[in-house]
């Protein structure tokens, strides 16, 4: 019998100027919207300068449709609005910010009760143009159920990492909870603050 593949880490990929975990579907409708047009004015080389201007009001309405798809399930939510990470390296994911920054977390570090999942995007997971039959579309997915999903159809980065089969390019996660989050989080600032205060202590030299 072969042993199930298990996850090793989740991966949150990011700006270095804006900093880890910014999820625009965690502000209101309007902010985000002016985040938006900021970044496709700062940033136009950035994947998210590239939405268009509906995207915003899209992808709050699908965050709704994976919330209650999530509750369904049973997964535990401390928080509103989930941040977003995903299964594994995206080498595709990788390339989407102008000043990339990553964050690797253990997947034991996490709740596995306060985590859900998409195989691929939740947008074209649950989009609904998309109607090719895969049985992974418009589901969200418990931790031990994305096991499965992962033993049968392996990690889509591996086989689709230039979206050349479909839209799914790599495992959403949904970590509706701030652990361990929030000590990444400190663990940013405080490697920020002391970059810039070496970096003002050498300009000064």
């Amino acid at each position: 019998m072969m042993s199930r593949r298990k996850i090793l880490y989740l991966y949150h990929y990011f700006d270095k100027r804006s900093g880890p975990f910014k999820s625009l579907t965690a502000l209101p409708k309007d902010e985000a919207f002016s985040v938006l047009e900021k970044i496709k004015l700062d940033r136009p080389s950035s994947q998210t300068a590239q939405r268009d201007a509906g995207y915003i009001s899209k992808r709050m309405n699908c965050e709704r449709i994976v919330r209650k798809e999530a509750e369904k399930k049973g997964i535990i939510m401390d928080i509103p609005s989930p941040h977003y990470l995903v299964v594994e390296h995206s080498p595709w994911l990788s390339t989407w910010f102008e000043d990339p920054g990553v964050i690797k977390i253990p997947i034991e570090e996490f709740d596995t009760r306060k985590i859900s999942f998409t195989y691929g995007d939740s947008m074209p997971a649950f989009s609904p143009r998309i109607k090719d039959g895969k049985e992974y579309r418009k589901k969200v997915y418990t931790y031990e159920e994305i096991l499965d999903i992962i033993d049968r159809y392996g990690l889509p980065q591996d086989w689709n990492d230039d979206g050349a089969h479909g839209p799914e390019r790599y495992i959403e996660v949904q970590v509706w909870t701030d652990e361990p989050i929030k000590r990444y989080l400190l663990k940013q600032w405080k490697d920020s603050t002391r970059w810039h205060s070496k970096k003002l202590f050498t300009d000064d030299i």
